[in-house]
């Protein structure tokens, strides 16, 4: 059966939402006057540059999704003139995931996908994380491949060269740097439609997109049936 891996943060779980919430309740409990969408946007803007700007070398020693993860936080707070500590406050927002929501088509369209393929996650996280994750639930712990496992982050061609010869044969992204990335490496991708998401006009562009999970399976059949 086919290996087919879904992005976390954007595929499976609308992290915006749920980490805009948890910035909120940051955000309340020093009694800032700032949103918590506005905190997620810098934050999560931030992470990804940090993982990106990461060398991807055996010599290079390994960071952490939770440390990338302090390291945007104190850059938030630093450029906006926030005082608090971002240690504590990443080990807070962290442990929110719990509390992230699946997008609303997720639950049946991967026991859909699973009656014919195999249902992965390619993600950039790490192991621990995707734990706590409503995702976590859904797919079988030897289906997924985060950066940790992997020792490589999006868009770095290295995760998806890896992904491939751990088996995965087809990508379900959302995000442009996703999409891309994938593409770029040689992996089938299905995009899936997201809100906030859109696909990078220089970039190359997906063959399949779909508007919900739902309609994931036709599209891997004739992908299967070389359509």
């Amino acid at each position: 059966m086919a290996l087919v891996t879904f992005d976390l943060f954007s595929a499976l779980i609308d992290s915006r939402t749920g980490g805009s919430a948890a910035f909120a309740g940051l955000a309340a409990a020093h009694g800032w006057d700032v949103g918590g969408a506005d905190l997620y946007d810098d934050w999560d803007a931030r992470n990804k540059a940090s993982q990106k700007d990461l060398p991807h070398d055996d010599a290079a020693p390994w960071v952490s999704f939770a440390e990338h993860s302090r390291r945007a936080l104190a850059a938030t707070y630093a450029a906006r003139g926030l005082e608090a500590d971002p240690t504590a406050d990443v080990e807070l927002l962290l442990g929110s995931l719990p509390d992230w929501p699946l997008w609303p088509d997720v639950e049946a369209g991967l026991a859909a996908v699973g009656r014919s393929s195999r249902v992965g996650v390619l993600s950039n996280v790490d192991d621990e994380l995707f734990a706590r994750t409503r995702a976590a639930a859904l797919v079988a712990p030897e289906a997924v491949l985060t950066s940790e496992r992997l020792r490589a982050y999006k868009p770095h061609p290295e995760l998806y060269l890896r992904a491939r010869e751990a088996g995965a044969q087809v990508h379900v992204p959302a995000s442009a740097r996703d999409t891309r990335g994938a593409l770029e490496a040689g992996l089938a991708v299905v995009r899936v439609r997201r809100p906030g998401h859109r696909v990078d006009p220089a970039g190359p562009q997906p063959e399949h997109e779909v508007d919900d999970l739902a309609q994931l399976p036709a599209v891997l059949a004739r992908i299967s049936a070389g359509g």
